[in-house]
């Protein structure tokens, strides 16, 4: 049985990686008209240590990853919300910005094949719903002019429990 699990848990983070970075992506890149990266990586790397801008590169190269101009932003959340990038991380980070207000169909589509695929994890996508709930609103962040900003500052920010009315 546990092997079954095993191979379960590999296909369903295949699935995922396939549905994002072979499906979605490219549609989107289509679709949508996304703005302008304005730094190269090598530009990235001579902000300031704890800036956003520098600790972006580093989360790149710690996972081994190339600086994509149109998916900076999505790298940028995983970052300020601290979500890693493994297939809960992603669930997480959607459920974070599902709860925050933002609601996109890349955001429904992966809240809801987290929740259909991986129920281990029901309880961090609860709680990544929840803390995206309370925290500020971000989904109007100017995102590439946060870049030169401290990065902690930033968390700390979104850690913010918001006054509701």
């Amino acid at each position: 049985m546990k092997q079954l699990y095993k191979i379960f848990v590999k296909a369903r983070a295949a699935l995922l990686v396939f549905l994002t970075h072979h499906m979605a992506l490219p549609f989107l890149r289509l679709v949508r008209r996304p703005s302008q990266f304005p730094y190269t990586a090598a530009e990235l790397q001579q902000m300031p240590a704890g800036s956003l801008g520098n600790d972006l590169v580093c989360f790149l190269e710690q996972r081994d990853l190339q600086l994509l101009t149109y998916y900076a932003k999505h790298d940028i959340k995983h970052i300020l919300l601290q979500y890693d990038t493994t297939e809960d991380g992603e669930v997480c980070l959607q459920c974070f910005m599902l709860g925050n207000g933002h609601i996109s169909f890349p955001v429904a589509a992966t809240v809801l094949y987290g929740f259909i695929t991986m129920p281990e994890y029901w309880g961090r996508f609860i709680k990544a719903y929840q803390r995206g709930w309370q925290s500020p609103a971000i989904k109007n962040w100017s995102w590439y002019q946060l870049l030169t900003q401290p990065t902690q500052t930033l968390i700390d920010t979104i850690n913010e429990k918001k006054t509701r009315a």
